[in-house]
C-alpha cells in the first residue's frame, strides 16, 4: 500500500466512476509511483458489486513469489501457457503471473485492454498520444505499445466485437510535464477527439492540487494525463498508508451494517 485517501463526495473528474457518494482510493504497487506502475483501487461506499465488461483484460507481471503465494493460500491458478498462470482477483479481474524471479525494476510487464478495431486503436495511441509500437501481430490481433523501454507496456487486443465497459469504469493515467497538458487538449480538439474532462484542477485534502485532462480513445477507454510537478508531491509514499486503509476498513464494516438494516448492498 503506497497511500490511502478518503473522500466525502464524488470526484469532479469521475475518478471513482459515475458515483456521487463517499468513496476512497488506495494506491498499490511494487514501489513508488514515480517509477513503477501502480493500481488505483477505488471503493464506493454502499456499492456491493460491479458488472464487468470486456474492456480490461488483465495485468501481466513477473513474480515466482506471487505464484508460490497463490499456491500456499489455495488461490485458484490456471496455467494458460508454459510458466504463465492466470489468477482471478476478487471481483473477477484477471492477473497473469509469469513464474520467474521477480525483476529488480517494476515486475509489472503490461496492462491489456480490449479493442474493437486494432488499427484504429494503434493509430490513436501511437499517432496522437505518441506511444512507440513495440510489437504488432495481425494474426493474433494484438499490439504492444509504450512510452519507454523500462516502463510497463500497454497491450491492445481485439475482442471480436464492441467493447463493453460494464459498470466499474476504470481508466489509465500518465504523468507528464504540466505545460504539456494544454497542448494535449489543443491537439484533441483539433483532431475532433473526445475530451471527457477538459483541463481541470483536482484537490486532495491536505495534499497538492493537480491538473488533469481526461480523454477517451475510439473504444471509450478513459485516459488521464496529470501534471507531473504537483503529482510528484501528491504521490509520495505515505508510511501511514497501511494503517489508514486498515482503519477505514474497520470503520466501514459495511457487511454487518447492511445485514443489520436488512438491506442488500447495491449492484452498480
Amino acid at each position: 500500500v503506497l497511500r490511502h485517501e478518503e473522500f466525502e463526495e464524488g470526484c469532479k473528474a469521475s475518478c471513482n466512476g459515475p458515483y456521487d457518494g463517499k468513496w476512497s482510493k488506495t494506491m498499490v504497487g511494487y514501489g513508488p509511483e514515480d517509477n513503477h506502475f501502480v493500481a488505483e483501487l477505488t471503493y464506493n461506499y454502499g456499492i456491493g458489486e460491479y458488472r464487468l465488461g470486456n474492456d480490461f483484460l488483465g495485468i501481466t507481471l513477473v513474480s515466482s513469489q506471487a505464484v508460490s503465494n497463490a499456491k500456499k493460500m489455495g488461490w485458484p491458478l490456471r496455467e494458460v501457457t508454459t510458466g504463465i498462470f492466470e489468477a482471478e482477483a476478487p471481483g473477477g479481474y484477471k492477473f497473469y503471473l509469469e513464474d520467474k524471479e521477480q525483476l529488480k525494476q517494476d515486475p509489472v510487464l503490461k496492462v491489456t485492454l480490449g479493442v474493437s478495431d486494432l488499427q484504429k486503436s494503434v493509430n490513436y495511441w501511437s499517432d496522437l498520444l505518441g506511444m512507440k509500437i513495440y510489437e504488432k501481430d495481425e494474426e493474433k490481433q494484438r499490439a504492444l505499445l509504450g512510452y519507454a523501454d523500462n516502463q510497463c507496456k500497454l497491450e491492445l487486443k481485439t475482442v471480436g466485437g464492441a467493447v463493453d465497459h460494464g459498470t466499474a469504469f476504470g481508466r489509465i493515467a500518465f504523468s507528464c510535464a504540466k505545460e504539456e497538458l494544454p497542448n494535449i487538449e489543443a491537439l484533441m480538439k483539433k483532431e475532433n477527439q473526445k475530451i471527457l474532462t477538459p483541463l481541470v484542477s483536482l484537490d486532495t485534502p491536505g495534499k497538492a492540487t493537480v491538473q488533469v485532462i481526461i480523454l477517451a480513445d475510439p473504444d471509450g477507454h478513459e485516459i488521464c494525463f496529470v501534471g507531473d510537478e504537483a503529482f510528484r508531491d501528491l504521490s509520495k509514499v505515505d508510511p501511514n498508508g497501511d494503517k489508514l486503509l486498515d482503519d477505514a476498513m474497520a470503520a466501514d464494516n459495511s457487511d454487518k451494517w447492511f445485514a443489520a438494516q436488512k438491506m442488500k448492498k447495491a449492484s452498480a
